[in-house]
């Protein structure tokens, strides 16, 4: 399973935090990347991360000023990725430049567009409001998985796994007893799928951060915004009861890195206990936990896919159905 990168879209690089006047380098749908902060402005800049000389990484490398300087013969570029100094001689050569892309800072994220720069508009990145709103207390980290990015989108889509692989964190034998509902804009590239239980346990995750000791009424409503943007909109409440209710957002940007290499950007978001330290340092390290078994899962499937014989043909059920339709908007995305 190898899903192909859709290259006209905006993909998320870093966290407004990760990027500072210490030269940051990511992968980016296969392309290399140096992000940094000028000192001008504050702007975040992303230039093609290879010196046209001998392809020594630019993160390697130093800033004076805005400019990079290549750590290995000293060819400077500016904000703009023009080579403005050229060590030995005057003349500087005319293709002496390497790419600068695109970038929008936009509710704590980093966005980047690897494609053509002339389409690229900062309108059209989807929205997750709540990273940068006050009225949220947010958590939030990232992790790498050497696997195919579908398969994370597959994860993420189909949550009735919480009950078998997060049993003891989020999973309850509600979450894969429930039936879901699918809806599917194609046009929008948006997939929605929605898991509501009216009688479940409560998880750990909730019991411990909002002091529920009963069953709750438990709603999963998820938005995917192909390729990038996942939210899950959760809301619990006692078990016949309209208050309290305790809403948290989850959030992952879905970004390729390379083939078989994808970045899990994770964030969870909270409207209760705001300011009880206890409260965001268990979420903070109890959803690590849930992400690195999400990751040490994808990285083994990964690892079994590519010893799969070809022709193998795979299994889906009901609950596949969103996973299904993100797969065909992907590939229609993929070869615009």
């Amino acid at each position: 399973m190898a899903t192909a990168f859709a290259r006209n879209q905006w993909y998320v690089a870093a966290y407004g935090r990760e990027v500072g006047r210490e030269l940051l380098g990511r992968t980016i749908l296969g392309e290399p990347v140096v992000l940094y902060r000028t000192e001008e402005d504050d702007r975040v800049v992303a230039l093609a991360d290879r010196c046209v000389h001998r392809r020594f990484p630019l993160s390697e490398s130093r800033l004076e000023g805005d400019r990079i300087v290549c750590g290995y013969h000293g060819f400077s570029y500016d904000t703009s990725g023009t080579c403005v100094f050229v060590p030995g001689q005057q003349r500087i050569p005319r293709t002496a430049r390497v790419n600068a892309y695109p970038v929008a800072e936009l509710d704590s994220f980093v966005w980047i567009w690897i494609g053509d720069p002339a389409l690229a508009d900062a309108k059209q990145i989807p929205r997750a409001p709540h990273l940068a709103d006050p009225q949220w207390t947010t958590v939030s980290g990232m992790e790498p998985i050497d696997g195919d990015y579908g398969l994370l989108v597959d994860n993420l889509l189909d949550l009735s796994h919480e009950t078998y692989l997060h049993g003891g964190y989020i999973g309850t034998p509600e979450v894969a007893e429930t039936p879901i509902t699918t809806e599917v804009d194609e046009a929008a590239g948006v997939v929605r799928v929605g898991r509501h239980m009216p009688d479940a346990a409560c998880p750990p995750f909730y019991a411990r951060s909002t002091g529920i000791e009963g069953r709750i009424t438990r709603l999963q409503d998820i938005e995917y915004f192909a390729p990038c943007l996942y939210l899950l909109h959760s809301r619990i409440t006692p078990v016949g009861q309209e208050a309290p209710s305790f809403r948290t957002e989850i959030t992952y940007a879905i970004t390729p890195s390379a083939p078989g290499q994808v970045y899990d950007f994770w964030a969870v978001s909270r409207d209760f206990a705001q300011d009880d330290a206890e409260v965001t340092g268990f979420l903070r390290d109890f959803n690590h936990q849930v992400v690195m078994q999400d990751v040490d899962a994808l990285n083994l499937l990964q690892r079994a896919l590519d010893r799969e014989p070809a022709g193998y043909q795979e299994l889906s059920i009901n609950i596949d159905t969103g996973g299904l339709a993100a797969r065909r908007i992907l590939a229609r995305l993929a070869d615009r």
